[in-house]
This record gives C-alpha cells, structure tokens and sequence, in this order.
C-alpha cells in the first residue's frame, strides 16, 4: 500500500527538496547560496536607487535597466524563503496553495525578464537605426506602457497554466525535486491526466520566451546590419558599444535556461544533485550578473553609483561632525 493516498489539491503537503545526497552539508552549502542572494538583492536594489535618485539617468535605456533590475528582485525573492529554509531549518513542508504561488511567481518574472529584454533590445534597434527620432518614439508614457503590457501578458499567459494544476489530484509521493515548486515537477506527481497541462505549458512558454528570443535574434540582425552599414570604423565600434550590456544579460538568461531544459531531457543519468543545482543557479545567475554587467560595461550607472556613494559618505560625514560638535556644546 503506498505511503501517500490519493488526496484533494486543497490538503496536499509537497515536500521540497535541498541538494540530494549532500545534506549533511546543507549549512556550508548554504554560504555561497546567501553571497548569492545577497549579491543580487544589494546590486540591484542599488541599481534601482541610482536609476530614481539620478537626472542624467531619466532615459529610455535606463528605464529598461530599472524594469530589469525589478524583475531580478521579484526573481530572487521569489525563491529566497524557501532555498534558505531547507538548508537552514530543514523546513521543507509547503502547502498546495503556497507552491502554485511560488510556482506563479517564478514564471511571471521569468517570462517578465524576457520580455523586458525583448523591449530593450528593440530600444538598442531604434537607437542605432533612427537616433534622431529616438527620444520622439520611446516617450514616458510608451515606456509606461511597455511596462504595464509586460506585466499584463506575463499574468495573462501564465494564469491558465498554474490555475489547471488545481483539477489534479496527486498520489505516492509528495516529494518534489527542486528547493521550490517547478511546475514539470509538480505535474509528475499527479495520478490525473496532464497532457492538458503540458500543452497549455509548452504553448505559455513557446509564446513568451520562444517567441521573444526569436524576435531578439532578429532585432540583432537588423542592427549588426545597420551598424557595418555605418562608414567610420570608430562610429561603428561605438554605436556596437552599446549593446554588449545587453548581449551580457540576454546570454545569462536563455544560456542557463536551456542548460537547465537539456538537463532534464537528457541528463537522467546525472547524479541528483546536478539538476538541482543548475535549477538554483539558473534563477540566480542573471539577478547576480545583471547588475556586475551593467555595472562594469556602462560608463553612467558606473558614474551615478560612484556618485550615490560619495553622496551618502558626504552625509554621514556631516552628520558625524554635527553629531561632535553638539557633544562639544553639551560638554
């Protein structure tokens, strides 16, 4: 008779799983998880500072940078409590409810965070090709509502796919295989038909990310060709310039993303320990890298985060001598 019955979507408890194999050593393990996270909540929290505080930053191309970093955030948070829990408490319970909004979450700023390197690349397309009527095409209010379009198709094609996980019941084992919900994962435990899932799945994905990483291809095609058509060398290597930030970040989001989907298709004779790891890192990698980039590669949100440290330094100093010359008086 088998240990788990089958039971209602409203009464399931999954049970996540941390490094198989490894958990004698989840508390070392879990250093370099919080450097991490750490990494990423700091870089890009700093990023969206520099971004709202700056004037010379109030700019088409940054606006994208600051919707990026956002999604980053949301990504790293969205599976913060759990990856930390389970190498920390061993807390690896989770309702029903709370997976499908874990598993809500991380698709949405998955999905978001291709979508907003769709819009920049095509910031870079109109910038190249069309400089002069740069600023006339991208205004506020369009960027305005690039944004609220990516939030509102992310949620619009991700809903149906996590609300349908709620028709099926789940038998033999709870226990997933990742330290948050994936939903491939969560959908092998079912003892009810899925192949209304997967369809609905693969279509959400193929239509988001599939479709944007083609698009982004071709947008990179039109300007390697409006770039070499360009006469000076020296304009040519600048005009490229600007792009190698968001080469950077495209490479660190679909590279992993794939890894992650090879792994699974073809890696079934990898230790476990393997696919969990490439599934941690491929949420962590961009939220980490994204920031380090655009840091390192763009010469004003170098230039602005230099200035908010000179800035707070220069205020804690006066506060520092305020704060000395009112125990001065007092003494």
């Amino acid at each position: 008779m088998s240990t788990f019955q089958n039971t209602t979507t409203s009464s399931v408890i999954f049970l996540l799983t941390g490094m198989p194999g490894l958990e004698a050593f989840h508390t070392w393990i879990s250093i370099p998880f919080c450097f991490l996270y750490a990494t990423a909540l700091s870089g890009n929290s700093l990023i969206l500072f520099a971004i709202v505080t700056q004037p010379s930053l109030h700019e088409p191309m940054y606006y994208f940078l600051s919707m990026l970093s956002t999604t980053d955030l949301g990504l790293s948070i969205s599976t913060l409590a759990t990856m930390l829990g389970i190498f920390w408490f061993n807390a690896r319970e989770i309702s029903f409810n709370a997976c499908l909004s874990q598993m809500f979450f991380i698709k949405l700023f998955t999905v978001m965070e291709s979508s907003v390197l769709l819009a920049m690349a095509f910031d870079r397309y109109v910038a190249i090709s069309n400089p002069l009527r740069y600023a006339t095409i991208l205004t506020d209010s369009r960027i305005a509502q690039i944004g609220v379009a990516i939030v509102i198709r992310g949620t619009v094609m991700l809903t149906p796919m996590v609300a349908l996980l709620k028709r099926l019941t789940f038998c033999i084992s709870h226990v997933l295989h990742h330290s948050y919900c994936f939903h491939p994962d969560v959908m092998k435990l079912s003892c009810t038909d899925t192949r209304i899932n997967n369809a609905v799945g693969l279509t959400a994905m193929i239509s988001t990310v599939g479709v944007d990483s083609i698009i982004i291809l071709l947008s990179y095609v039109l300007i390697i060709r409006t770039v070499l058509s360009i006469a000076s060398p020296e304009e040519r290597k600048k005009a490229f310039s600007t792009c190698i930030s968001h080469i950077g970040a495209v490479a660190i989001f679909y590279i992993p993303l794939i890894s992650l989907s090879f792994v699974h298709r073809f890696g079934k004779r990898a230790p476990p320990y393997v696919h969990t790891m490439i599934a941690n890192t491929y949420l962590l990698i961009p939220p980490v890298m994204n920031p380090i980039i655009y840091s390192v590669k763009t010469k004003q949100i170098r230039k602005a985060m230099i200035k908010v440290f000179h800035s707070k330094e220069i205020k804690s100093q006066k506060s520092r001598a305020r704060w000395l010359a009112s125990g001065h008086v007092v003494s």
